[in-house]
């Protein structure tokens, strides 16, 4: 990540005031806020076709998941994120009456890249833990068919599989969603250079 110089060192408060103006999208982190990096073709398809597995299985039910706009606050990490997708069944809890921003994530989904990959895996990994409500934290790599994902036990831990290959499937337990591969990498081609680099 880049360290936007207009955001640093805000106040949450400020920083969603002036994140709710800007024409550049930035997510904050223990305050300071820093400029999020471009999509790739790749990185758009899945989150496309992953997201309309979600709608389809979401049509009657009461849940919703979002894309790329709807920011995410990780109180005990004072963070807000931008997930690639997020999903949430039953009460849906926002941080004020701007609805863009969700406190209660049941599942959060980042499509990775070389240049969100550490994060990815890394402290946000462990901030979107801290999370009472996530059940699910899914990372798919956009270059093969691969996905890692961690998810709650019963006795409240964090379990760990990956899946490899287009015929695997995924299955998200805690919002009643078994997806495959195969829709999820749909017209993904996987011989593209599919990063983009950070805005400077």
């Amino acid at each position: 990540m880049v360290a936007n110089p207009r955001y640093l060192r805000l106040s949450p408060d400020d920083y969603l005031e002036l994140e709710r103006n800007a024409t550049v999208r930035s997510e904050y982190e223990a305050g300071v806020a820093y400029l999020m990096a471009g999509a790739s073709r790749p990185h758009t398809l899945i989150v496309g076709n992953f997201n309309g597995e979600l709608r389809e299985c979401f049509r009657s039910r009461p849940c919703e998941s979002y894309t790329n706009d709807m920011k995410v606050w990780i109180t005990a990490a004072n963070s807000f994120y931008y997930p690639d997708i997020v999903a949430v069944c039953g009460e849906r809890i926002f941080r004020d009456e701007r609805e863009d921003v969700l406190l209660n994530p049941m599942v959060v989904v980042e499509v990775l890249s070389h240049s969100t990959e550490r994060d990815d895996k890394g402290r946000k990994l462990r901030n979107y833990q801290l999370l009472p409500s996530l059940q699910s934290y899914v990372l798919i790599a956009q270059d093969e068919p691969f996905i890692q994902h961690y998810f709650r036990q019963a006795d409240g831990r964090w379990g760990y599989e990956s899946l490899q290959g287009v015929e695997e499937k995924l299955t998200l337990d805690a919002i009643g969603v078994v997806m495959n591969l195969s829709e999820i990498y749909l017209k993904v081609d996987f011989e593209e250079d599919n990063d983009f680099l950070a805005p400077d």
